[in-house]
């Protein structure tokens, strides 16, 4: 897949934290992936998520999709929060997740491919070309990403398009997640997911 060095940046290990703020870096484990890495990897980050039950139903699209989780804190929910695995209670043990304190830590912690998704962008979502091992971020409900992460890397910022009008300021978390997901797996060619199903009580080869 084609890339372009304006469309994506790369956060280099042992470099200055990406990201706002000048906040001291400490020494953190790695994250250790629960599954083998895939050949098409896709990363979902949500910064300081509030609702638990928007998580729930991200971690459930991660799960269906293949996609790698990351939850940067602070969150306005814990981990066990039943509301939250309620939504995405039978997906659970699929999920490749991992936590972090803020954004300096994973920035600190991790290298690829990022795009910030926000009503302020001014790129459509769709006119991006998505690159191996991206990263794609959404901000928390009521306040978005940080603007100052989005001033300074316009380029890797994008947006979903919707109509002009007042009322209308933004789609639910989920559902911007998932739309985000599927756009980047189709340009991939929806790589080892299931493209055909079938029918209970009849059979689509004796239709």
């Amino acid at each position: 897949m084609n890339q372009t060095s304006s469309s994506i940046l790369h956060s280099k290990e042992g470099s200055q934290p990406f990201g706002p703020g000048d906040a001291l870096r400490q020494e953190l484990p790695r994250p250790q992936a629960v599954h083998s890495k895939p050949l098409h990897e896709l990363n979902i980050v949500l910064v300081e998520p509030e609702i638990p039950q928007n998580t729930g139903n991200v971690a459930r699209t991660c799960a269906a999709t293949g996609a790698r989780l990351h939850l940067v804190g602070p969150m306005g929910f814990t981990i066990d929060d039943r509301k939250l695995k309620r939504a995405g209670l039978d997906y659970w043990h699929l999920l490749d997740i991992t936590y972090y304190e803020s954004l300096t830590d994973f920035f600190s912690r991790t290298t690829g491919n990022f795009f910030f998704f926000s009503t302020k962008a001014q790129k459509t979502h769709s006119d991006v070309c998505y690159p191996e091992n991206c990263y794609l971020f959404f901000g928390k409900e009521t306040a978005g990403l940080p603007e100052k992460l989005l001033f300074e890397h316009p380029e890797s910022c994008v947006r979903i398009p919707m109509r002009d009008h007042p009322d209308a300021r933004s789609l639910n978390l989920s559902n911007s997640v998932a739309v985000g997901v599927y756009e980047v797996l189709r340009q991939w060619g929806y790589p080892t997911l299931l493209r055909s199903g079938e029918l209970r009580e009849y059979s689509w080869q004796k239709g």
